[in-house]
């Protein structure tokens, strides 16, 4: 069901954007602009405040904290530098963006990632298996499934053992070697 709904989201999303890159205004005079900006920033402040506070426990939802934060972010670096086109803030939009936004947005996705990792690993490691953490692509989730369960599948992928990839990911990718795509 999920997986009807994400195709359906992505057919609908797709004719939206051409529907309104056709349609809208090049310019246009917005009300509430403070309002909007405030609320988002009030967000973000949430957001930081949230994943400071699961740094600070040590807490998994920090993974989910930080790539919340990391899209907050990138969406801010963008509204800001494209609505500020032609405008004498673009330059301190630009900077904001590229020097501040971009690098705390990667540097919480990279952090993300290696936390999800280290996750894999001790997981791999409780259910009595060694060996490389496999890529996150190849990494099923955790739940009921049908076709055995995810956790014995992972024990295999971390002991190279050949696992089913079509039916995890619905099509076959091959990752060379000693390489992580994920």
């Amino acid at each position: 069901m999920l997986l009807v709904l994400i195709i359906g989201g992505c057919i609908l999303l797709a004719a939206w954007i051409g529907y309104l890159a056709v349609s809208l205004p090049t310019f246009y005079r917005a009300g509430s602009w403070r309002g909007a900006w405030v609320g988002f920033d009030i967000a973000e402040l949430v957001v930081f405040a949230m994943t400071g506070w699961a740094a600070w426990r040590r807490r998994q939802v920090l993974i989910m904290c930080l790539i919340v934060l990391a899209t907050l972010l990138l969406c801010d670096a963008w509204f800001d530098v494209v609505l500020n086109t032609r405008t004498a803030g673009f330059l301190g939009s630009l900077l904001s963006a590229l020097l501040v936004e971009v690098p705390i947005a990667v540097i919480a996705v990279i952090v993300a990632r290696r936390l999800l990792r280290i996750t894999v690993g001790q997981v791999i490691k409780y259910e009595g298996g060694s060996g490389p953490v496999p890529s996150l692509w190849k990494v099923p989730l955790f739940g009921p499934d049908g076709q055995g369960t995810p956790l014995e599948r992972l024990i295999k992928l971390a002991k190279g053992e050949d696992t089913d990839s079509s039916q995890d990911t619905g099509h076959d990718v091959e990752q060379p070697a000693g390489h992580d795509a994920a």
